[in-house]
């Protein structure tokens, strides 16, 4: 058998290359893809080459093929269909895979979708499970003013999930007021960042900016709780934590999907957590509102060139791998 995948070749330049691929083992199957995602920050840095030497080993994803640095098989969003491994034939998955039209893993690297969610809004499960694992890093209580900044994928589902914890309407901040289309569809109050709402006790920052960062602290209280879901990369942030830092008692922490938090490591695992985001998915149809874009598989790598140059208007960038789907191109 053989497989096409996306390969980034060197830094902005990407391909799709034919591999062999072999006959699944007993305890593996065989998937054809239906649909993968675009991770928009995660995946434009590395498409860029911008992940540094120091967190190559951090960084490398499950069935990743090449190295950071060289040739590189990346992503981590896939849904399709198994066309072999017994009991399994013709369920639909989700796997945390590079994007590829057809792939073989352990039958325990595949989630099969709960009966009924659609497998093409499934592609927001990694995000959802990044979002899942933020609001449970913040801690809200009923009693928190909780800003948002950043209304990409990651910051909208993540103000939705924290908008279901509290009991005051959350807000969603970015400097495109184009984001407020989505907004209302999530129950979010949307605000551009000059009319934010100040004295807020909790702020997650998703922008992947360092001048997101800055205003979250410009937008914090006093005891004011920062949690920061962006990855910077290579990039440098200076932050004022001179000023009112100290006086006001303000605290930045780092939210990671890799690990779950230690409060829920003795009643919680990976897949508990991936069981919550299936569920979430499947109950709310709503959210397909994040994803604005798709394009054919083929097309990948001109699409990753575009994505990389800004896009700002694209949100979740789904890839189609049926010949005779509708896709943008």
């Amino acid at each position: 058998m053989r497989a096409r995948s996306f390969w980034v070749t060197a830094p902005g330049i990407g391909e799709i290359r034919s591999e062999v691929l072999r006959e699944p083992a007993e305890d593996e199957v065989l998937v054809r893809t239906l649909y993968s995602g675009v991770s928009r920050g995660t995946e434009t840095l590395v498409f860029q080459g911008r992940v540094p030497e120091s967190q190559y080993d951090r960084m490398r994803c499950p069935h990743q093929g090449g190295h950071f640095g060289r040739e590189l098989k990346y992503g981590y969003i896939a849904v399709g269909v198994v066309e072999q491994g017994d009991g399994m034939v013709g369920q639909r998955v989700f796997c945390l895979h590079p994007h590829q039209d057809r792939f073989v893993v352990k039958r325990s690297a595949v989630t099969p979708l709960i009966e009924g969610l659609d497998p093409a809004l499934a592609v927001l499960a990694a995000n959802m499970e990044t979002a899942v694992n933020g609001v449970w890093d913040a801690c809200p209580t009923p009693t928190d003013r909780v800003t948002v900044i950043g209304a990409g994928v990651v910051g909208a589902l993540v103000a939705w999930r924290l908008g279901r914890a509290v009991n005051a309407p959350v807000e969603l901040v970015d400097i495109q007021s184009s984001r407020s289309s989505l907004a209302e569809p999530l129950g979010l109050a949307f605000k551009t960042p000059e009319a934010a709402t100040p004295n807020r006790t909790l702020i997650v920052h998703a922008s992947g900016t360092a001048a997101g960062l800055r205003h979250a602290l410009e937008l914090a209280g006093d005891d004011g709780r920062i949690i920061e879901m962006s990855w910077f990369g290579d990039q440098l942030v200076a932050l004022p934590l001179g000023e009112a830092f100290h006086s006001r008692r303000l605290t930045i922490a780092c939210s990671q999907v890799g690990a779950i938090p230690p409060s829920m490591r003795d009643s919680m695992d990976f897949a508990g957590r991936m069981d919550v985001v299936m569920d979430t998915l499947l109950h709310h149809p709503e959210l397909k509102v994040l994803i604005n874009s798709e394009g054919s598989f083929r097309s990948l790598p001109k699409t990753m060139e575009r994505l990389a140059e800004g896009a700002p208007e694209v949100l979740c960038h789904r890839v189609c791998y049926e010949e005779n789907d509708p896709c943008i191109d």
